[in-house]
């Protein structure tokens, strides 16, 4: 592989089905260079939208109708007079891509080649929203720029380690090896920038500890990490199971699902909708996906927003408290994500509910905490509790420099 200088450049893309978010990292000053997202790809009103270094926000609108125009778009912009932060394309040494899920063929982050994109095809019917929208950026950067190299970093690779037993689900064993049915897990490279940097910003040896990572915005997952692998996480085959979320229900009984099947005659498709956009916090609340949103509904006194917000908190203080029970005790609790790095009240009943753990936290320090690293428990705690804004693009950026420096 080629060896590049200290000045290496990775552009980092996160392709979804309609649009696409970039960083590019200067990685030897680890400064972000440009950031920014262009949305509703394939209909009239697409636009660019990115923020310039002194914060200033720009708007582009333009037809874009498919990805590798999108793309074009970002990297014209990266060259702009106006707007940009590099001379030549010839710059960007490498590029780091978000893919969703690895299924059970990739545990760590890889050099995209003809081989991995097959197998990524191979894990679509996985995630089927996902998969295809991920590839088609690395297809864009094939095309526009085939000599870079590129990384796939997988969001499934984090929880490869974990063992049958929390990985099985309990149905006829024959669907696992036919349809590779089991716990994947998502959120994996958050799950794994945090827990590594809640331990570099606490002097503690990664590898040694027992982690809780919780990563609670609107989607979430908890994960289990024990000595720097993960041993247990919340979200499964997809990203609807475990915690209550935005507009995912979370955990509900399965004879539930099939009861509503039958009385409100819905398919798999209409269920599927169902829990993955109808459920969760604006399913109960009927207010809002959005925290804030019911934060200010229960203020107003509407009792279905405080119900949501009960519940929402509860399953995250439920999966603590049974995670620390497979971990056999618990070192270190970080809280990440929308909610955990700025919703205070969240923060704080999940960690009184923890008191038998030894959980103790400042709450006035917590109270004044958004969106920075601080250390929320006190002295006497028993437990380490952090809050760490994720970083995952920064994650893949890192990823892609080990792989191809």
């Amino acid at each position: 592989m080629t060896y590049y200088n200290n000045r290496m450049k990775i552009l980092v893309l996160n392709c979804g089905s309609s649009s696409v978010k970039y960083k590019l990292f200067d990685m030897a000053s680890k400064e972000v260079l440009a950031q920014g997202a262009i949305e509703k790809i394939g209909l009239p009103d697409s636009f660019l939208k990115f923020t310039l270094p002194e914060g200033h926000k720009v708007v582009i609108e333009k037809n874009i109708p498919e990805h590798t125009a999108g793309v074009e778009l970002i990297l014209d912009t990266l060259l702009s007079p106006e707007y940009g932060c590099i001379k030549s394309l010839e710059e960007i040494n490498a590029v780091g891509h978000r893919l969703v899920h690895g299924g059970e063929y990739f545990n760590a982050s890889v050099v995209i080649t003809p081989e991995v994109i097959a197998r990524v095809q191979e894990c679509s019917d996985l995630a089927p929203l996902h998969n295809p929208a991920n590839l088609k950026g690395v297809a864009a950067i094939t095309k526009i720029l085939p000599s870079v190299p590129q990384v796939g970093v997988f969001d499934t690779a984090f929880h490869q380690t974990m063992p049958a037993y929390a990985y099985m689900y309990a149905l006829p064993y024959e669907f696992y090896k036919k349809y590779g049915i089991r716990r994947y897990g998502f959120h994996g490279t958050s799950h794994r920038y945090v827990s590594k940097r809640a331990c570099d910003f606490l002097g503690l040896d990664y590898t040694s500890e027992k982690i809780i990572t919780a990563h609670i915005g609107n989607g979430g997952s908890i994960t289990a990490i024990e000595n720097g692998k993960s041993v247990d996480t919340s979200m499964g085959l997809t990203p609807v199971e475990g915690l209550i979320m935005g507009t995912r229900s979370g955990d509900v009984d399965l004879g539930a699902i099939t009861y509503l099947m039958d009385k409100e005659h819905l398919d798999s498709a209409a269920i599927s909708e169902l829990v993955n956009k109808k459920s969760g916090v604006i399913g109960i609340s009927g207010v809002s996906s959005d925290m804030r949103d019911i934060e200010k509904a229960i203020d107003e006194g509407n009792p279905r927003a405080k119900l949501a917000m009960d519940m929402y908190n509860y399953h995250i203080k439920k999966y603590i408290g049974s995670y620390a029970a497979a971990l056999n005790g618990l070192d270190v609790l970080v809280f990440t994500g929308g909610v955990g790095e700025n919703q205070a009240g969240t923060r704080q009943y999940v960690c009184e509910g923890l008191s038998y753990l030894g959980v103790e936290i400042d709450s006035a320090l917590n109270a004044k905490t958004r969106g920075e690293e601080v250390e929320l428990s006190t002295p006497n705690s028993k437990v380490r509790v952090v809050v760490i804004p994720t970083d995952e693009e920064f994650m893949i950026a890192s990823d892609t420099l080990e792989l191809v420096k």
